[in-house]
Parts: C-alpha cells; sequence; structure tokens
C-alpha cells in the first residue's frame, strides 16, 4: 500500500507554467518600429536632397483681346459676326452710314462733272480758235486774189464775229447762273456751319461734324470766287468779241471800198490770237477746278470707305456691345476679337519659388481636356509685384503667402487651348 507522505506548511504548491499572450508581443514591438521610423526620417532629413527639375503651376487659359473700333462716327446698320464666331484677316465686320456724307458725295460728284464740262469747253473753244487763226494766216497770204473774194471773206469774218460774240454772250449768262448758284449754296453752307456751331454747343453733335460744316462753307466759298472769276473772264471775252466784231465790220467796210488791206488782216490774226489766249487761261482754271473737286470728292470718299469695318486679325469673336441702330462715336468698340494661336497660360508661382523662374525657360501646359498630352510652352513673362497680398505684411508666414504672376505661351495650341480653360502647367529648371 502505498504511502503518501505529508509535505510541510510552509511549502506552497507549485504554480503551472504558462506563454506570453499574442497582444503584449504586439505592443512590445510597436514602439520599437516607431523608433527606427523617426531614425529613417531623421537620416533623410539630414541627407542631402536632390534638386527638382521642375517647377508646376496651375492657372488658366487667356488670350490678348483685340478690340475692333469704329473709325468715324456714325448710324450702325450692320454687325455681321457674334460672340465665337470666327473671323478672317481684312474681313467686313460691321458697316455704318451717314446720310449727310452720301449727299456730300453726291454734290461732290457733280462739282466733279461740271468742272470736267468747263474744261472741256475751254479746249474746245482752242480748237476752234486755232482753227479760225489758221484761216486768219492762210487769207493773209492770199491778199492778193479776188477782191469779190476778198469781200465775201469780210463778211464771212463779221458773221464769224458775232456768232463769237453771242457765244461770248451766252456764256456770260451761264457764268452769271453759275455765280448765282454758288452763292445760294455758300449762304445754305453759312447757314448750315451756324446751325452745327449751336448744336455742337448744345452736344447735339460732334466736333467732326461741325469741323465738316466749316469745310463745306470754305469750299462754298471757293466756289464763288471760282465762278466770279470766270465770270469777269466772260465778260472780258464779251467785251474783246465786241472789239472783233467791229474789227471785222470796219475791215468789211474797208474791204468794199479799197479792197483786202493787209493791215487789217494782220489785226484779225491778232484778235484771233487773243481769244485763243483767253481760252488757254479758262483751260487753266477749268483744270484747278477739276483738280480741287476731285480732292473733295476723294476725301468724301475716303470717310465713306471708313464706314466699312474689317478685323485687323484672324480670330474668334468674344464680345459684341453694338447691335445694328445704335449711334456711335468715333474709336467705339464693335467686336472685340482673340487671337486662339497667340493664347497663354496665365498661373501663379509662390514667392520663395519666384527666384527660380526666368524669361524664355522652357515649359509644358496640361489642359484639362487632354492631360496625357503636353503642350510646349516657354516663359514669356512675370509680374514685377506679388498679387493677393495685403497691403501691410509683418510676418514671415504671410510673406510665404504671397504668388507671382507668370505668363506661360503656348508653340502651338493646336485649337485645344481656349481663353477660360483651367490648366497645369511645369517650368523646367534644368534646361
Amino acid at each position: 500500500m502505498t504511502q503518501i507522505l505529508p509535505q510541510p506548511a510552509n511549502q506552497a504548491p507549485s504554480a503551472p507554467t504558462t506563454k506570453p499572450s499574442r497582444r503584449s508581443k504586439k505592443m512590445l514591438i510597436l514602439p520599437g518600429l516607431i523608433a527606427i521610423a523617426g531614425i529613417g526620417f531623421a537620416t533623410w532629413r539630414l541627407m542631402p536632397q536632390p534638386e527638382a527639375t521642375t517647377l508646376p503651376l496651375s492657372g488658366r487659359i487667356e488670350a490678348d483681346e483685340t478690340e475692333i473700333g469704329a473709325k468715324t462716327a456714325g448710324r450702325v446698320t450692320a454687325v455681321k459676326f457674334r460672340e465665337g464666331d470666327e473671323v478672317q484677316k481684312n474681313q467686313v465686320v460691321a458697316q455704318l452710314t451717314d446720310e449727310e456724307v452720301n449727299e456730300q458725295l453726291s454734290a461732290a460728284a457733280a462739282q466733279v462733272a461740271a468742272a470736267r464740262q468747263e474744261e472741256q469747253q475751254a479746249r474746245l473753244d482752242i480748237a476752234v480758235a486755232e482753227s479760225k487763226i489758221q484761216e486768219a494766216q492762210l487769207n493773209l497770204q492770199q491778199s492778193q486774189g479776188d477782191a469779190r473774194g476778198r469781200i465775201n471773206q469780210a463778211s464771212s469774218t463779221v458773221a464769224a464775229a458775232r456768232a463769237q460774240l453771242a457765244q461770248a454772250n451766252a456764256n456770260v449768262k451761264q457764268a452769271q447762273a453759275q455765280l448765282k448758284e454758288a452763292r445760294s449754296r455758300a449762304s445754305l453752307a453759312v447757314k448750315d456751319r451756324d446751325r452745327f456751331a449751336q448744336l455742337v454747343t448744345q452736344g447735339a453733335i460732334n466736333k467732326q461734324q461741325f469741323d465738316q460744316a466749316q469745310t463745306n462753307v470754305e469750299t462754298a466759298q471757293a466756289a464763288v470766287d471760282t465762278a466770279l472769276a470766270t465770270l469777269q473772264a466772260r465778260q472780258e471775252a464779251v467785251t474783246a468779241a465786241s472789239e472783233q466784231l467791229s474789227a471785222a465790220q470796219g475791215g468789211f467796210t474797208q474791204t468794199q471800198s479799197t479792197g483786202l488791206n493787209p493791215d487789217i488782216r494782220s489785226a484779225q490774226l491778232a484778235g484771233l490770237e487773243q481769244q485763243r489766249d483767253q481760252s488757254r487761261s479758262r483751260l487753266i482754271a477749268a483744270q484747278a477746278k477739276v483738280r480741287n473737286a476731285l480732292a473733295n470728292q476723294q476725301q468724301i470718299q475716303r470717310r465713306l470707305d471708313s464706314f466699312v469695318v474689317r478685323s485687323p486679325i484672324h480670330g474668334v469673336v468674344t464680345a459684341r456691345p453694338i447691335e445694328p441702330g445704335a449711334v456711335v462715336a468715333t474709336g467705339k468698340t464693335l467686336l472685340t476679337v482673340i487671337d486662339l494661336n497667340t493664347v497663354y497660360l496665365r498661373g501663379y508661382i509662390p514667392q520663395g519659388d519666384i527666384g527660380k523662374v526666368r524669361v524664355g525657360q522652357r515649359a509644358q501646359v496640361f489642359l484639362d481636356s487632354n492631360p496625357k498630352q503636353p503642350l510646349s510652352a516657354r516663359v514669356a513673362a512675370i509680374d514685377p509685384k506679388a498679387s493677393f497680398t495685403p497691403e501691410n505684411i509683418y510676418f514671415r508666414d504671410d510673406r510665404v503667402k504671397q504668388v507671382f504672376g507668370v505668363k506661360i505661351t503656348i508653340d502651338d495650341p493646336r485649337g485645344y487651348a481656349k481663353p477660360g480653360m483651367p490648366a497645369d502647367g511645369e517650368i523646367m529648371l534644368k534646361e
């Protein structure tokens, strides 16, 4: 029989053997990992960092705007394009009109026609005088011809002189009518000028219209002076024709009594030469009138041509502030156009990085619509002052928040980049 020996009272029973739990192990490992990570980060901070090769920035696509304005004041009759429309260089984009200018052009055309008519008449008078001179010279050479023939010739000379006098009187009446018309136009021009002077004082019309009215007065007065000079010349021609008729009649009487006198024939020749010289003077005056009338017509035509407004560039319309029917002043913007081939990225660089940027550096622009296909670009301009900054800056943290605007021009927008689109960019720092 087995005997169990008693144990001492002060000896405790042996405790059962146990293993550490899994959670206790994790709690021991975590502080170690944190310590290792901290040591690694501190070591990385102390090591030399590689210098960045690019500088990122964000912004929007923008473009330079071209404002197409009216070259002269007038009423808008047509604006041929709207926002979003494409226009070609030199394409007509708007049309203006001014009824007063149209009337002035019609009057100028009439003045040109009248001046050319006077020029043509003067040339005809010269031709007639030359013909008569040749005839007189022939008659002088044949002064020893038949007496009866000489008498007949003298009679013809008298008839020609009478016809010449009648023509001269008709020319005087025509000149008087022209002078009356010129004075009437001058009076009307003065009244218009005075009326325009009141209107420009009241602000109803612009100074350019008053200046045109003053020019009309001067032109009308010049026409009066020309008409008066023409009348005087034609009155002198009447006097000369009267004298010529008297001479012809005297020659006829002398021829009847004594036959042809060579001295009389010489006087007749001198009179015809005088008529020719007068016709040449009238031709010179008529040519001057033609030049003045043409210059006035061309000036009015140039103003009328300025009513046709053309686009100076190829681009897209972004604004149309004027509609047909509006009366605009000189220089008023009719359309705003941008050239999509000259768009650029307007981005911003923090003040701390702006020292890395130089004009001319290569860059890339990434559009949200096609971010995987960058567009080649170049730094074109840097703002001289920071943006988005309070007026008074005292603390370093505030100064860090300053940014500088940068203009990045795109070499070939390809029509993808349009004003208003958000975009990102990278400036190459190592090229």
